[in-house]
């Protein structure tokens, strides 16, 4: 890595989660390249293999899809210290289904599909690293698809508050209320009844 200091979030994140040397750390950080990227630009678009799996340093991501009504539909959002990619097309490596844009300037450490077996086959440690990511991300996906299935738009808006405000009010309204399934009048609505709670 050409810039050790900028990855030093990544760091923190790895030691968190894996008991790991110096030595494994520069070589599993030699594997990830920074990428500059500009508000709007995309990163990942349907039809095309997504190539990388995405840590955030600095700003924040959309993954959604696009229905046949063309109305769009959020999968995935992140901010500093997450991860964003279009899963099963980097994981099977098959064309993307998703748009993955910048919502502000990013940028990102990212780490390519070849190189993540290479380290995965190499270390144990390693393995057990992307191990627990997928395992978070399962978990994480079931939470949110039982919380679409069983709470009211309003129960998911306060949940997601409490669990992430950062994101809540870092994000554009019109991609959370996507993301949280409902309109962004709708939101509005619930964000205002809450203001007016207060006061």
């Amino acid at each position: 890595m050409e810039n050790r200091n900028i990855a030093e979030p990544l760091i923190e994140y790895i030691k968190k989660r894996i008991t790991i040397s110096e030595e494994e750390l520069t070589e599993i950080l030699s594997y990830f390249a920074t990428k500059n990227i500009k508000k709007k630009q995309l990163i990942i678009q349907p039809d095309f293999v997504a190539r990388h799996r995405n840590y955030v340093i600095k700003g924040g991501f959309r993954a959604y899809v696009i229905d046949k009504k063309g109305d769009e539909h959020t999968i995935q959002l992140a901010i500093e210290d997450w991860w964003i990619t279009d899963y099963n097309s980097y994981v099977f490596q098959q064309p993307a289904t998703m748009f993955v844009v910048a919502l502000e300037d990013s940028t990102v450490l990212q780490i390519d599909y070849t190189s993540e077996q290479k380290l995965k086959a190499a270390n144990h440690r390693y393995e057990t690293f992307f191990r627990m990511m997928a395992e978070r991300s399962a978990a994480y996906q079931q939470r949110r698809l039982i919380s679409n299935l069983t709470q009211t738009a309003e129960e998911r808006y306060n949940d997601f508050l409490e669990r992430y405000p950062l994101l809540v009010r870092r994000v554009p309204q019109y991609a959370l209320a996507s993301y949280l399934g409902m309109t962004t009048e709708f939101l509005s609505k619930i964000r205002n009844k809450k203001v007016r709670r207060k006061s």
